[in-house]
C-alpha cells in the first residue's frame, strides 16, 4: 500500500474538523470522499450516518481503504436535551460504522474527546480509567467502546476543544467567545475550568501523519491522545483576543464556580503520538487571530 493513494471516506465533512481534514488531505493529493446531511455543501455526498442501510450502501459503491468518522453531536448542552437522539448518531452510528468498516477492511480513525474524563487526575494517559461527567463524554465512551468492540482494529484519536476558521462564531466553544467580548453586553465567563484547546488544522495534519504511517504497512490500533500544549481558562482565552485585537474586557467578569458538568482538567498525555514522530501545535494566539480576524 505504500505506493497506492489512499481512498478516504470522511463523515462530518462540512463540520469544523472535518473541513480541515478534507481541506489537509486533499492538498496532499490524496482522493477524498466528504460526507454530511445538514450542511451539504459542494462536492459533499449527502447521508443520515444514523441510517445504517444507507451507510452500508455508501461504504460499499465508496469502498474506502481509510474511514474517518469525525461526524457527531459535540455540544454538551445540546446533548443533555436531546440525548435519545445523540445516541443514535454518537453511539449507534459510529458503532455500524466500525462494523462495516471491520466487513469491508477499511481502516476505521475514529474521533473521539477528552470530555471521556473526569479532570481530576491530569495528564491523563490512553489507558487511565474514564469517568465522564456529563452525557456528551458518555455518548462518546460509549462509541469509543463499540467502535472497538466492532473493529478491533480501529485508531481512536481523542482530541481537546477545537477552533480554527469558522462558519460562525458559535460553531466553536472557543471562538464563541469573542461574541461575548464584541457584544459589551456584561456576562461571565468561566476562570476555573482549564482547557487545552486545539487547532483543527493541528489535528488534520496529525490525522495525515498516521494515515501515512498505515499505508506504510505500519500496525497502528487502539487509543491516541492530543492536547495543545497551552492550558487556558475560558476567560483567560477571552482576555488574549482582548490582547490581540484591542477590544476592551470589563464587561466580562471571571466566575470562579465550577462548570455545570465539566471536568476541571482533562489534559491528556500525548506520548503515543510524539513517540510516533507525530506533533502538530498552533500557538493559541497565533491561531485565534488568524481564526478571528475576518469577524472584526
Amino acid at each position: 500500500m505504500a505506493n497506492k493513494v489512499p481512498r478516504i471516506l470522511v463523515t462530518g465533512a462540512s463540520g469544523l474538523l472535518g473541513r480541515a481534514v478534507v481541506k489537509v488531505l486533499k492538498a496532499k493529493e490524496w482522493d477524498v470522499v466528504g460526507v454530511a446531511f445538514t450542511r451539504v455543501g459542494s462536492g459533499l455526498i449527502k447521508c443520515n450516518l444514523t441510517d445504517s442501510e444507507a451507510v452500508s450502501a455508501l461504504i460499499e459503491k465508496v469502498k474506502p481503504d481509510i474511514i474517518i468518522h469525525a461526524a457527531a453531536e459535540r455540544f454538551p448542552d445540546v446533548v443533555e436535551k436531546k440525548y435519545k437522539e445523540t445516541q443514535l448518531l454518537n453511539v449507534k452510528a459510529s458503532a455500524h460504522i466500525a462494523s462495516v468498516a471491520q466487513q469491508h477492511g477499511s481502516k476505521l480513525l475514529h474521533i473521539s474527546t477528552d470530555y471521556v474524563f473526569d479532570g481530576t487526575s491530569p495528564p491523563y494517559k490512553c489507558n487511565d480509567k474514564c469517568n465522564p461527567l456529563n452525557k456528551y463524554g458518555q455518548t462518546k465512551l460509549h462509541a469509543e467502546q463499540a467502535v472497538l468492540r466492532e473493529c478491533p482494529g480501529a485508531c481512536i484519536l481523542r482530541v481537546p476543544v477545537l477552533y480554527g476558521p469558522v462558519e460562525r462564531l458559535e460553531e466553536s466553544a472557543v471562538t464563541c467567545l469573542f461574541s461575548a467580548l464584541k457584544s459589551r453586553e456584561p456576562t461571565t465567563v468561566s476562570h476555573h475550568d482549564k482547557r487545552c484547546p486545539a487547532h483543527v488544522n493541528d489535528i488534520a495534519h496529525i490525522m495525515y501523519d498516521l494515515i501515512s504511517l498505515i499505508m506504510k504497512g505500519k500496525t497502528l490500533d487502539g487509543i491516541f491522545q492530543w492536547s495543545g500544549k497551552e492550558k487556558l481558562t475560558k476567560y483567560e482565552m477571552t482576555l488574549t483576543m482582548s490582547r490581540i485585537f484591542s477590544l476592551p474586557h470589563d464587561h466580562i467578569t471571571p466566575s470562579y464556580s465550577a462548570g455545570s458538568l465539566r471536568p476541571y482538567d482533562p489534559e491528556m498525555d500525548v506520548s503515543r503520538l510524539t513517540d510516533l514522530g507525530i506533533s502538530h501545535h498552533t500557538n493559541f494566539e497565533d491561531g485565534i487571530k488568524e481564526c478571528l480576524s475576518p469577524w472584526l
